[in-house]
């Protein structure tokens, strides 16, 4: 049994939620039961859909990104960047384009965090540089540059038009003419709408999604610049 919702752009009346019924039956609900009804403003109708659907699904081909790296506590970061980087691990973030939501990198690098967990800025043995919003693709690099960056860490909320897509390849190219590949900081982004198995395609080392914490951030850049030896003392 499966609730799905949605809105029509049409005013709220029998006839309206007759044509819910008639929608969630073609997307496969049967028997499909109208639990709820209201208008959204002006000829538009909000439905919320219960029902029964036959659709099978096959694990052996769902394909998803499995951790493959421990979760480390900020203590155990810490220590490990100490004592085998001997250095302050450089991280640069920034929401790029025309993107303005910077909710998302300020979870993972202030220090208030997110769901209880303290951001990297809080991480003693961690050098974070937080860009804000707005921040064009050249000025990235530069920033990346003048602080020596490890990682740069990149936020994509805005998606219409595929407009994450096409700024984190534009971002991953400008790092890749820029810097050659042992120079190169790690490229990671996140966003809710990317799917993390493209990493490949889109030209960079990692990608988060929805629910990401800091501690996951971080155990993954200690994983992939230190246990990796990407990054030299």
């Amino acid at each position: 049994m499966v609730q799905v919702s949605f809105t029509l752009p049409v005013p709220h009346d029998k006839r309206a939620e007759g044509a819910a019924v008639q929608l969630a039956g073609r997307m496969g609900l049967d028997p499909a039961m109208l639990v709820h009804a209201k208008q959204m403003g002006d000829g538009f109708t909000f439905f919320v859909v219960y029902g029964r659907v036959s659709h099978l699904v096959d694990l052996s081909a769902v394909q998803v990104v499995e951790r493959d790296y421990p979760l480390l506590s900020a203590k155990e970061v810490n220590t490990l960047v100490k004592r085998r980087l001997r250095r302050k691990l450089a991280v640069v973030g920034a929401c790029i384009g025309t993107d303005a939501h910077t909710v998302g990198i300020d979870a993972i690098l202030n220090v208030k965090g997110i769901a209880g967990q303290k951001g990297l800025e809080y991480y003693r043995e961690l050098a974070v540089t937080n860009l804000g919003a707005q921040v064009s693709v050249p000025d990235l690099v530069e920033a990346a540059r003048a602080a020596k960056a490890d990682a740069v860490l990149v936020s994509q909320v805005v998606t219409q038009r595929d407009a994450h897509l096409h700024n984190t390849r534009e971002m991953s190219a400008a790092f890749r003419e820029a810097m050659p590949a042992g120079r190169r900081p790690l490229l990671v982004v996140g966003g809710p709408r990317f799917d993390e198995t493209m990493a490949g395609e889109l030209g960079v080392d990692r990608i988060f999604g929805r629910g990401t914490t800091p501690g996951e951030v971080a155990s993954y850049l200690v994983h992939a610049l230190i246990m990796g030896g990407k990054v030299a003392a």
